[in-house]
């Protein structure tokens, strides 16, 4: 069965306080590509801030406030449920993974977020994965490295990628050949 990561397609990030270039365009690739794989298993991790997390500028990060829990902005879009043809490709609460839950530490990868069960992404993991989402200098790019330095084997759907900045999305997709990823 294949295994797709979708690393934080909230709002926030689409729209919202920290959108992002071809965020919109990424979600709907994500989507027609779970719509022809039903075989795919997915999990969907979310960024998921206090008020008081110190990566936002207010409390002396680099961002701005964004997906601060159970608000508009850290939903998943809502893309996602009115157009994914399959009932368990849907986000629900066993395969939605949180990460960003320590104030003090700037969590870009998804690799130990955990479900409303405790577990760990990682550890609910096979050796060959898809990884998409936003954004790509960022988020998916540290998930990817964690992945790969675990000895999984990564394919990044391309199109399925939002980033913050054109010429750091450039340099991050030069990094992701380094890694040795294969692109889909």
């Amino acid at each position: 069965m294949k295994q797709l990561i979708v690393i934080d397609c909230q709002n926030d990030f689409i729209s919202g306080s920290l959108a992002c270039h071809h965020a919109k365009e990424a979600v709907s690739t994500i989507i027609e590509y779970l719509n022809e794989n039903d075989d795919t298993r997915v999990f969907y991790s979310q960024d998921w801030h206090s008020e008081s997390n110190k990566s936002f500028t207010e409390n002396g990060g680099i961002w701005p406030v964004h997906c601060v829990a159970n608000q508009s902005g850290s939903a998943l879009s809502d893309e996602f449920s009115k157009h994914l043809k399959n009932n368990h490709h849907q986000p629900d609460v066993s395969n939605k993974y949180m990460k960003g839950q320590d104030d003090d530490v700037e969590e870009y990868s998804a690799f130990y977020a955990t479900n409303k069960d405790g577990q760990i992404l990682f550890e609910q993991l096979e050796k060959e994965v898809v990884i998409a989402g936003i954004a790509s200098e960022y988020c998916v790019l540290e998930t990817t490295k964690e992945l790969i330095k675990a000895g999984h084997t990564v394919t990044v759907l391309k199109d399925g990628l939002g980033y913050v900045d054109e010429e750091t999305h450039q340099k991050a997709l030069q990094e992701y050949e380094s890694l040795g990823v294969q692109w889909a």
